[in-house]
């Protein structure tokens, strides 16, 4: 293995989280994956959950991490999230590459397949209410309003807005970076490309940072 890592290990119980059980086996299991290689595991999040959340925060965390450093997230065992949509619908959302050590084959698409098997009921509901509603429309029923194509020039916008969401919450993934380096007395541009360089930090194309692009990284905060 090369590059740079971040690990998520989930747990599913406060119980479980307070004792570390179960983490130390994931760890280990993250640990073999990873053995041999030129790597470095950049960190490490550890979700507790409880059957009362559905959310992920952990995994967010760690998503977001992996667009900071421009590393990949290895995940400590899918198998036994196969069936939790959740889950697996934010993994496949995320953006970022990631391997499961207990499933090493898997890949954004698998977790995909895997996710639309696990909404499988929710997706035979909707077909149903759109039948029925094929059916209303087909007995003269007017429904809904215009439905008709998206116009060119409106996609365009749709398209840019949609990277400047992106470019704006990469900025804001970055922005405590930043902020540490300026209290550290890094406030120039050239310093502040050079700590986020010395912290292993890629620009959004995997480059080195420079004065220019930290510019343009400012004015989005």
């Amino acid at each position: 293995m090369e590059g740079k890592w971040i690990s998520y290990l989930r747990v599913s119980t406060d119980r479980q989280g307070k004792s570390g059980l179960g983490i130390e086996a994931q760890r280990n299991g993250v640990a073999e994956y990873l053995n041999g290689g030129s790597w470095s595991l950049v960190k490490e999040f550890v979700e507790v959950e409880s059957g009362k959340r559905i959310d992920r925060p952990m995994l967010a965390e760690a998503t977001k991490a992996c667009r900071v450093y421009g590393a990949k997230l290895v995940i400590a065992k899918l198998d036994r999230l196969s069936r939790d949509a959740h889950f697996l619908l934010g993994l496949e959302k995320a953006g970022v590459d990631f391997v499961a050590a207990d499933m090493p084959n898997a890949n954004r698409l698998t977790v995909g397949i895997m996710a639309m098997v696990a909404e499988e009921e929710r997706r035979m509901i909707s077909r149903r209410t759109k039948d029925a509603l094929a059916a209303a429309k087909r007995r003269g029923t007017k429904l809904g309003g215009d439905r008709g194509v998206i116009p060119s020039k409106k996609a365009r916008a749709m398209a840019t807005e949609t990277l400047q969401a992106r470019a704006n919450a990469r900025a804001t993934d970055l922005a405590p970076i930043v902020a540490e380096l300026q209290a550290a007395g890094k406030t120039s541009l050239r310093a502040i490309a050079e700590g986020l360089n010395d912290a292993g930090i890629s620009t959004p194309r995997n480059s080195k940072w420079s004065a220019v692009q930290v510019r343009r990284l400012l004015q989005r905060l």
